[in-house]
């Protein structure tokens, strides 16, 4: 296999495991007895241990290297996904997503730096293909996982199962990979923890409104269209399963794309898809509208993440892990921030004018996408 094709397939691997887990979550909830506010909470334990790992990925990514982060990583990260199934409460539930979240971070950092490196050593862009196959992943995960829930296979087993047969593949996948000296910039004595960088703060921006919106049609598509149009059954969860096909569609397309056009150009057409397609998600009056709508939002925010991932490691001010990992920072606070939100403004004006504070965040985004170009000159 090509260091190319190697990436991708370690892309598609690592979200699989997790994938499966999603389609437990309201087993769980019922096993706990908990309420929606309680396993808000608990859920909430994912993003912690993402926040909490972070800054320090980063330092580890660069200090061990992208090959050895995903070696050593892959076995931790998939020996944590089944344990949130069999936890006992919902402190032990919410304790165990952070150990899972910690894993999560550290192990989505070095694909994404391990990607750029082999991006920027070959003569094509691959960043966009790459995480066109981890939707692809979670995507396979979350079909797997129903499936279990189909055959009414204990969840600790399926998921356990799931991942003791990726874990051997993932090592392998993932020794294939090249060794890389390390660059100029990883070798340069640097204290421990500095201000992030005006560049990377803007590239984190731009990204920010894109992280918003995707993490509002995760949480809030289906229950608009069944509270504001009534649907039922699998016409509600339609919405999301619409969005994140062309989420995959977009990334596929992209890398052309952005070889064609340029990322900065590439960036603002796909944003003004997204915009537009959440002014017709907000104001349409019927359901086929709304599918129209989160299909173009889906295009429009597809290439956003993995353009800034290349943007963010090409500034050169200093090692690609650390920009990558407050680029990743940042990213997560639009997931986290953009949900609670709408709900706030849903409860007082509706959910249209709660979706519809999307818009100034997208605006924002098309605004900033220029300093995709930008880098520094050594």
């Amino acid at each position: 296999m090509s260091p190319k094709s190697t990436i991708m397939t370690a892309f598609f691997l690592q979200p699989i495991a997790f994938g499966s887990w999603l389609p437990q979550i309201p087993g769980v909830q019922e096993r706990l007895s908990l309420g929606p506010a309680e396993l808000a909470i608990a859920l909430l334990g994912l993003p912690t241990g993402i926040l909490l790992m972070l800054p320090f990925a980063g330092q580890l990514v660069g200090r061990i290297g992208s090959r050895n982060t995903l070696i050593f990583g892959f076995p931790v990260f998939l020996a944590l996904v089944p344990l949130p199934v069999a936890a006992p409460d919902i402190v032990s539930l919410f304790l165990l997503l952070v150990l899972l979240g910690i894993g999560l971070s550290t192990i989505e950092l070095g694909l994404n730096v391990e990607a750029d490196v082999i991006e920027k050593r070959g003569t094509v862009s691959i960043m966009n293909r790459c995480h066109g196959f981890w939707s692809l992943g979670i995507m396979t995960g979350s079909l797997v996982g129903a499936g279990f829930l189909a055959l009414h296979t204990s969840p600790l087993v399926a998921i356990g199962l799931l991942s003791l047969v990726l874990m051997p593949v993932s090592v392998i996948v993932c020794r294939v990979l090249p060794v890389h000296a390390a660059p100029v910039a990883e070798t340069q004595p640097r204290s421990s923890w500095r201000l992030p960088s005006p560049g990377i703060l803007g590239i984190s921006l731009f990204v920010f409104g894109i992280t918003m919106t995707e993490g509002a049609v995760a949480d809030w598509s289906a229950v608009y269209l069944k509270d504001v149009f009534q649907t039922t059954g699998m016409a509600t969860g339609m919405g999301y399963v619409v969005f994140a096909m062309m989420v995959s569609v977009g990334r596929f397309l992209g890398d052309a794309a952005k070889e064609r056009f340029g990322a900065v150009l590439l960036a603002r057409l796909c944003l003004l898809f997204a915009l537009g397609g959440m002014l017709l998600v907000v104001t349409a009056p019927v359901p086929a509208l709304v599918y129209l709508g989160l299909a173009s939002v889906g295009l429009g925010v597809s290439v956003g993440f993995p353009l800034a991932v290349t943007a963010s490691a090409d500034l050169g001010d200093r090692p690609a892990a650390e920009n990558v990992a407050i680029l990743s920072f940042i990213a997560l606070l639009g997931f986290l921030i953009g949900p609670p939100m709408i709900g706030f403004v849903a409860e007082v004006l509706g959910l249209r004018s709660g979706l519809a504070t999307l818009l100034p965040p997208l605006v924002l985004s098309i605004l900033l996408a220029g300093l995709l170009g930008c880098r520094k000159v050594a």
